[in-house]
């Protein structure tokens, strides 16, 4: 569906498209920004520190509006700050970060620049790092060339900084706004990139940075525009769940695990993100919003989201892999599940571990702490409660043999209709 949002973008134009789907919070002067993307083709850029080696799903906001942009003809490059990384950015932290070494920067670096590759592909797309003109600066041309452009008043009052006055920040930190307005000025100079794309909680930022270019070229067009905080129906941060964050690298969060998280939204924030998230027509949008009225029960907004963002991300084959997995689980049979799927499915299920040795089904469940006693299990399994690898247990004489699904390294248990355990073969 991306072909029928792309001709919907050429139609209506960029803005208005994400005016559609409620993705600009503040813009420098929209307007301009309107007038300069009707005279032609923009270069713009959204950055990242390399703070860990994997982006969030919070992350990945910025990053999808830069897709549209990308898939409307523009030219986005990434900026992993490699340079900004060794100082650390103040916006939404109440204390000071923790400084990273030199290798563990480029550690994180590595794995970002992979994962933007990904999303991004090659074509019409580049990656910067701003270690490379930011560490050729010296102290006083830092403090000559750029210093006097900024007011240390102005420099209070963005929020990133006035939220910390109480509790104190470092100069390295309170220098932070400075850095990342030389990488505008830069990379307008190099790259002519006139567009600057953020967080709700980057724009004194981003202000910053479009004033340093007005101060040192007037008559240069440079804009910034920020994306809206994120927040679901009840009030709470998107991308905040119980088992912690949903990163993009598959390695912490499996595919099929990022597919549930989408799976399993709100029918209050649905439409919302597939406005956001999606690449889906205005038309396709409108009538799963309608069906989310109509016909709830049915989730369709939801899967449809999830496979959309879940291609996106991991690509078709691993969204595919990940819907097989979910419609096994639902059926109940774990059987048809390779030992790679069940390792996915079953990532956050309560574990234990067991011999290689076949036992009669009422030790194995006692001695594995799944039943708290035999008169328990033996009651379990005369109402028909236990299923082991997908397979019903009604005898008390079954054997219980480790070696026989998932080459011999997991028995699945499944108590009553709901309660999963894993069994993990030493």
């Amino acid at each position: 569906m991306v072909k029928d949002e792309i001709k919907e973008v050429i139609l209506m134009g960029i803005l208005e498209d994400l005016e559609w789907r409620g993705a600009i919070n503040q813009c420098t002067d929209l307007e301009g920004l309107r007038d300069l993307l009707k005279e032609k083709k923009v270069s713009l850029y959204c950055g990242t520190d390399p703070t860990g080696d994997s982006l969030h799903i919070g992350h990945l906001i910025p990053f999808i509006m830069l897709k549209r942009f990308q898939l409307a003809g523009h030219h986005p490059y990434i900026l992993i700050g490699g340079g900004t990384g060794f100082i650390g950015d103040p916006s939404g932290r109440k204390s000071e970060r923790q400084l990273q070494t030199a290798e563990q920067v480029q550690h994180n670096k590595e794995g970002l620049t992979k994962q933007m590759i990904k999303l991004f592909g090659t074509e019409n797309f580049d990656i910067v790092d701003n270690y490379d003109w930011l560490s050729k600066i010296s102290l006083l041309d830092f403090l000559r060339d750029y210093g006097k452009s900024f007011n240390i008043n102005t420099m209070l009052s963005k929020e990133a900084v006035a939220s910390r006055l109480k509790n104190g920040i470092s100069f390295t930190e309170f220098s932070y706004q400075i850095l990342q307005s030389i990488d505008f000025l830069h990379l307008n100079n190099t790259k002519d990139i006139q567009l600057q794309i953020g967080g709700a909680d980057q724009w004194g930022n981003l202000t910053n940075g479009v004033d340093l270019i007005h101060s040192k070229k007037p008559n240069e067009k440079a804009f910034g525009l920020t994306i809206p905080l994120m927040l679901k129906a009840d009030g709470t941060k998107f991308g905040k769940t119980a088992g912690g964050a949903i990163w993009l690298d598959p390695k912490k969060t499996s595919p099929f695990t990022f597919y549930q998280f989408w799976l399993n939204q709100d029918d209050r924030d649905v439409v919302k993100y597939l406005k956001y998230f999606t690449f889906l027509s205005h038309k396709e949008i409108d009538e799963l919003a309608e069906k989310v009225k109509t016909e709830p029960q049915k989730r369709e907004a939801q899967r449809r989201l999830a496979e959309e963002v879940t291609k996106f991300v991991h690509g078709e084959k691993a969204m595919e892999q990940a819907k097989k997995i979910s419609e096994i689980l639902f059926s109940g049979n774990i059987a048809e599940l390779s030992t790679a799927e069940l390792e996915q499915a079953f990532e956050k299920v309560p574990s234990v571990e067991v011999g290689k040795t076949p036992i009669n089904i009422i030790d194995w469940l006692v001695n594995s702490e799944i039943e708290t006693s035999k008169r328990q299990a033996r009651e379990d399994i005369k109402n028909g409660a236990i299923t082991i690898n997908g397979r019903k247990v009604n005898d008390e004489e079954f054997i219980v043999d480790p070696s026989d699904n998932f080459d011999g390294k997991y028995v699945v248990v499944r108590k009553g209709k709901r309660n999963y355990f894993l069994a993990k073969v030493n």
